[in-house]
């Protein structure tokens, strides 16, 4: 594996594990899915981090206002559900709401020492597994992306959480 780190920084998923597995290192991934993302992250702790991001002044205030003060209702074969305030989500359909997503999701992978990729709620957190300590190390980055979750009052969808194991011979991953 010191070949494929210290020569060859590849660009893609697809060519670090073509690369690896070239170099016959298996590799373990884990495919998360956050449960219901853009509509349960949370405003206030939102809030939090937009001013972590240095976002403040006016921007900040327009933001707070445009997230607050939201009520929807469910129309299901031309019958209505009461109104129900709105204290989580990012609001779909327009341009701002996956932009704050994301700035509610950038500081997931901070600490990680496995590799990993975020797309909207999705993420993939992967590494070479030649031995127990590698398996540990992706466990632990693991249990670090559960607490991150549990933190910011968010959750995975288990049953569409999947590990698959790139290479020969078994994998070492423990996920408990």
């Amino acid at each position: 594996m010191d070949y494929v780190r210290a020569t060859h920084v590849p660009q893609t998923f697809l060519e670090y594990v073509t690369a690896c597995i070239d170099s016959t290192i298996p590799v373990d991934t884990v495919y998360l899915d956050l449960a219901k993302a853009f509509d349960k992250v949370p405003h206030q702790r939102l809030l939090l981090k937009l001013k972590a991001h240095g976002i403040d002044g006016s921007v900040y205030h327009w933001i707070q206002a445009w997230l607050a003060d939201r009520w929807q209702r469910v129309c299901l074969n031309g019958s209505y559900s009461t109104w129900k305030q709105v204290w989580s989500g990012v609001p779909q359909g327009s341009v701002l709401g996956p932009v704050l997503f994301l700035i509610f999701v950038n500081d997931l992978d901070n600490g990680l020492s496995s590799k990993i990729l975020k797309f909207a709620d999705d993420t993939k957190l992967f590494r070479s597994v030649e031995n127990l300590m590698d398996g540990s190390l992706l466990q632990k980055d693991l249990d670090d992306v559960t607490g991150w979750a549990d933190r910011w009052q968010m959750q995975f969808n288990v049953s569409k959480c999947k590990v698959v194991h790139y290479g020969k011979g078994s994998s070492i991953i423990i996920i408990a």
